[in-house]
């Protein structure tokens, strides 16, 4: 038999393998590997109990803007409501300021209209007296209106007594 460097290496292995299965090599690396899985099974009940807590975060926060959207719904409305009701109280003020203001208009237009026509009728008096004199004064000289004259004068003496 020949015994070449493969050989060599090969016994060297074997010897090297026994030499940690003397030393109890496989035990402390299924150990460290049990440790290893023990820490990783750990970490995953760890991360479980993260994820279920963060769901429930998740689903309170849920909650809470459901809540924030409903009040926001119900602020919204409500302002709604609130300008409507503004906005009815304007026009009617509105209505009350126009119906006040025709009103005014229209009692000052009455006023103007019958001092016009108070204004009109002291005219109409003025030129029916200016014109009235004028026709008496045609009249009045001469006969007609001495005859006026006398019976003004025998008027006046009756009333008198």
């Amino acid at each position: 038999m020949e015994f070449n460097a493969e050989f060599f290496v090969a016994v060297a292995f074997v010897l090297f393998l026994c030499g940690m299965a003397y030393l109890g090599v496989h035990g402390k690396i299924g150990a460290a590997l049990d440790a290893r899985v023990k820490a990783i099974v750990d970490e995953l009940e760890q991360a479980k109990s993260l994820r279920k807590e963060a769901a429930a975060l998740l689903a309170s926060f849920e909650a809470k803007r459901v809540a924030a959207e409903a009040e926001a719904a119900s602020i919204v409305s409500q302002a709604k409501a609130e300008a409507e009701v503004f906005a009815k109280e304007a026009e009617a003020r509105i209505n009350e300021f126009i119906h006040r203001r025709t009103a005014q208009a229209d009692a000052k237009i009455a006023i103007a209209e019958s001092q016009a026509a108070n204004e009109v009728r002291a005219s109409a008096a003025d030129a029916a007296v200016r014109a009235a004199g004028t026709v008496l004064q045609a009249h009045a000289n001469g006969p007609a209106g001495a005859s006026f004259i006398e019976k003004g004068i025998a008027d006046l003496k009756s009333l008198m007594n």
